[in-house]
């Protein structure tokens, strides 16, 4: 197996092509990683929640990245890793990237399912308001292994 770096190109193009990933945030020295349903604008990663966790501690340290993986087999892979900041989109100033993340996310094959799942299951009856956040982009990074 041989191991190499990518382009910040290549990790953008295998960005625009997922829709799963994984996010980590940290608060106080503890890391937090959950997996996230998400677009990619070609500048911007939009993803739709609602409130718990990892919203509660990306408010308080807005720095985090996501991990998005191709595998192909135990020696074919590709890995980008995105450094960024979280930034909430809440109504009406942000009406606009708002309209640009549904607008992306309603690509993806049932894209609202997961968010609403798991908060229905921890609220039960009560109302769920979405939520909508962008990551802005720092960095992209990636790796890729051939056999």
């Amino acid at each position: 197996m041989v191991v190499s770096e990518m382009s910040e190109n290549e990790g953008r193009q295998v960005l625009s092509r997922a829709s799963l990933a994984r996010l980590g945030c940290s608060l106080d020295n503890q890391p937090y990683v959950v997996p996230i349903n998400f677009a990619y604008d070609g500048k911007d990663i939009f993803v739709l929640s609602t409130f718990g966790q990892k919203i509660e501690w990306m408010r308080t340290n807005p720095k985090v990245c996501v991990q998005v993986d191709e595998i192909a087999g135990a020696n074919q892979w590709i890995s980008v890793i995105v450094n960024g900041r979280y930034q909430e989109l809440p109504e009406p100033q942000f009406a606009d990237e708002r309209a640009l993340a549904q607008e992306l996310l309603k690509k993806r094959h049932h894209w609202w399912e997961a968010p609403m799942a798991e908060r229905q299951l921890k609220s039960k009856h009560d109302l769920i308001d979405p939520l909508f956040f962008r990551i802005q982009v720092d960095s992209i990074t990636g790796l890729r292994a051939v056999p």
